[in-house]
């Protein structure tokens, strides 16, 4: 099989994944998003980077959005969302972030694989994106071609770029109004 022909099966995968996704719950999540205070984002690995991206693109929706554990990140508290994104939902550094967000009067959310995990049962509004992952015993509900939890990391990206448009939409923003909130120090 070439490369374009791989590319072609991944992109078919994620298309399969995403297309899985709930929309009730998605739109939860867009609802909650956009009545939260400020937004933190955490994850680990590879699905750290996508919802780190997530971040940036609230940042240029005007949504004050912070990266749990860099160092200019602010105290959580009342009002405010946590989002996680964890396939298996139950990552041992992750854990402990949603309870403190529990503990500190926030809301917490999960993007993830499978329902019922640690976090899960701390998440007011939990995403599913049906992906394998070699993390969690029992049979996949779906197949990849890819190593380890690759097609969740990419169709996280994928649903949280599609939340951000269910954002622009309820919040009257189009590309050229996010573009003036783009950093001008490159």
């Amino acid at each position: 099989m070439s490369v374009r022909d791989r590319a072609v099966r991944i992109a078919e995968e994620i298309g399969t994944t995403v297309g899985r996704v709930d929309d009730d719950r998605a739109a939860k999540l867009v609802e909650a998003l956009d009545g939260a205070t400020r937004v933190f984002v955490s994850g680990a690995g590879r699905s750290r980077r996508s919802i780190e991206s997530f971040a940036i693109r609230l940042l240029h929706l005007g949504v004050a959005a912070h990266v749990v554990g860099e160092t200019t990140t602010p105290a959580f508290g009342n009002g405010d969302l946590l989002l996680v994104g964890s396939g298996s939902g139950s990552t041992g550094s992750l854990v402990p972030i949603a309870r403190r967000a529990v503990e500190g009067g926030g809301r917490v959310a999960l993007v993830t694989i499978r329902e019922g995990s640690p976090i899960g049962e701390l998440a007011e509004i939990e995403l599913l994106v049906p992906a394998p992952t070699p993390k969690l015993d029992g049979p996949a509900e779906a197949e990849s071609i890819q190593p380890m939890g690759s097609l969740f990391e990419q169709s996280l990206l994928v649903v949280l770029d599609a939340v951000v448009l269910g954002l622009m939409e309820r919040r009257g923003e189009c590309a050229e109004t996010m573009f003036l909130r783009h950093t001008n120090l490159e």
